[in-house]
């Protein structure tokens, strides 16, 4: 009898003993980039990425579609603070939305269409502020789909809302195709440039 209370006395502080060391072990576990650096703070870009995003400004543009995307990337670049008085870098932008009709519906003589999509595209080229010279550009492009509905006013609003999804996906893309670019070109020897 004796035997068996010493037995589960010892088994049941190795319980508690393993479960403690296994909390102690799992306690020191977070979830990090890939390629971040030790001292890179949760939320922050790896490796200076951030820091260099917020030597960039992005140039004035025409149109409302240019403006949504424009505005996304400043936000991104500088996660919501203004842009650099003296940015080492200038990306100009421009912006061609079209729409699509991507469903039609047969409707007695009549071909109405029932589905649509936004279709986004944005070249841009990033310009030293030092030298004038264009040292990266590129192009993406995004599209967004939307339900074209019976009432003019519920697709116009429809068809806004398809316009904003596609800037801020539009400005993400070129978020990181931008920071590529900044990176590659710092990460060049100033002997070869």
């Amino acid at each position: 009898m004796l035997l068996r209370k010493t037995v589960k006395r010892s088994s049941g502080l190795l319980a508690a003993l393993g479960l403690s060391v296994a909390l102690g072990v799992t306690a020191g576990c977070t979830v990090r980039p890939l390629y971040a650096t030790s001292h890179t703070a949760p939320g922050e870009a790896p490796n200076g990425v951030a820091a260099a995003l917020r030597t960039v400004a992005v140039a004035p543009v025409r149109t409302r579609d240019a403006q949504e995307v424009r505005n996304q990337l400043i936000f991104l670049f500088n996660g919501g603070k203004a842009q650099a008085a003296t940015p080492a870098y200038t990306v100009n932008l421009a912006v061609l939305t079209t729409s699509e009709s991507s469903a039609d519906i047969q409707v007695a003589d009549d071909t109405e269409p029932t589905a649509a999509a936004i279709v986004m595209d944005a070249t841009y080229s990033v310009t030293d502020a030092a030298t004038g010279a264009v040292v990266a550009n590129g192009k993406r492009s995004m599209s967004s789909s939307y339900d074209v509905p019976r009432q003019e006013f519920a697709v116009l609003r429809a068809q806004r809302d398809a316009e904003n999804r596609a800037a801020r996906e539009l400005a993400e893309l070129l978020r990181l195709a931008i920071a590529q670019d900044i990176l590659n070109i710092q990460s060049v020897p100033k002997a070869l440039k």
